[in-house]
């Protein structure tokens, strides 16, 4: 076995414990959320405040970058909202639905620990520039088609609300704290205290494994319940179409072998929980996004094995 492959089934292997052990029982779903809780909003914002602070970002081209994942991104959203509402015959939410699950990575509780596997540090430096920036334009997507198709048709789109929704979303995320909290510290370019330093590395270091199985009890929860046909197109979308488009940007625009290698794997990734909340928030396809989570991370085991190959021969 490969150190590559045996990486990939390391990590597939942990959101599998914590699948078994919802499905045994042995963690009540209870406990899962705390656990997802703690990944998310203490573990995770450590880790991103340690690496905005001890970072070094020379050789990554951040624009470029954020243009080939995103121009991505938006090509895939469109082509969900497309298949949804097109080939499925499905309202213009659930259109928005299909878009956000076909174009949402899941790069917290899966691809910090997946890049930090795979890239180590240097790659996760690479992933936390995306990061700072994923989470305020998905969440601002989002927000503006929750606005325009979410509140119902008498309604008018208020832009001013729309910016105030988003504002107080992004600024009290945890993650989003992090990062900014570590590039005020990097800023000042004060040594951090020994007992801190402690502290903030002892508790990022169990960002990974406690995201993995976080992850695994959430996929047990949320299930499987109807809506295979679209929730299959929809992760197809997710897990070839995206990494291709990313793949073929990084390579036209010429990124760095690190960086396009990490854009491409993070573009493969299967969507992630806030698919579902979204829908739940339009209070429509919650079904599909949750059966589109499930069914596009089992499949992940396979997919990211093929395009971390693909990169590997690409870009070396």
């Amino acid at each position: 076995m490969t150190p590559l492959t045996e990486t990939v089934l390391f990590v597939f292997s942990l959101v599998a414990l914590g699948y078994l052990a919802g499905l045994t029982g042995y963690l009540k779903p209870v406990s899962g959320e705390g656990i997802s809780g703690f990944a998310i909003n203490v573990a995770m914002p450590l880790l991103l405040f340690q690496t905005m602070v001890k970072a070094d970002f020379h050789g990554v081209t951040p624009w470029s970058l954020w243009g080939a994942y995103f121009a991505a991104a938006a090509i895939t959203w469109t082509a969900g909202h497309l298949v949804m509402t097109r080939l499925f015959e499905r309202d213009a939410r659930a259109g928005i639905v299909g878009g956000v699950s076909s174009a949402y990575s899941n790069v917290v509780l899966l691809g910090a620990p997946f890049v930090l596997g795979i890239f180590g540090a240097s790659g996760f430096e690479v992933l936390s520039l995306l990061v700072s920036v994923h989470l305020p334009i998905m969440m601002m997507t989002s927000i503006v088609l929750f606005e325009m198709f979410g509140r119902g048709s008498g309604e008018t789109v208020h832009p001013l609300r729309v910016v105030k929704s988003f504002l107080r979303r992004l600024f009290i995320n945890p993650l989003i704290i992090g990062i900014l909290a570590g590039l005020a510290w990097r800023l000042t370019g004060a040594p951090m205290p020994n007992l801190v330093e402690r502290l903030v590395d002892t508790l990022a270091g169990t960002a990974g494994p406690v995201a993995l199985f976080a992850m695994g009890l959430s996929l047990r929860r949320f299930g499987i319940s109807g809506n295979i046909r679209p929730a299959l197109a929809l992760s197809v979308l997710k897990l070839f179409l995206m990494p291709a488009l990313v793949l073929a940007f990084v390579w036209l625009l010429g990124l760095p072998p690190l960086t396009a290698k990490v854009a491409v794997v993070v573009a493969a990734l299967p969507s992630g929980i806030n698919s579902y909340l979204i829908a739940v928030q339009f209070n429509t396809g919650q079904a599909l996004a949750s059966n589109q989570m499930t069914l596009a991370t089992a499949s992940a085991v396979v997919t990211t094995s093929f395009w971390l190959t693909v990169v590997i021969h690409v870009f070396g």
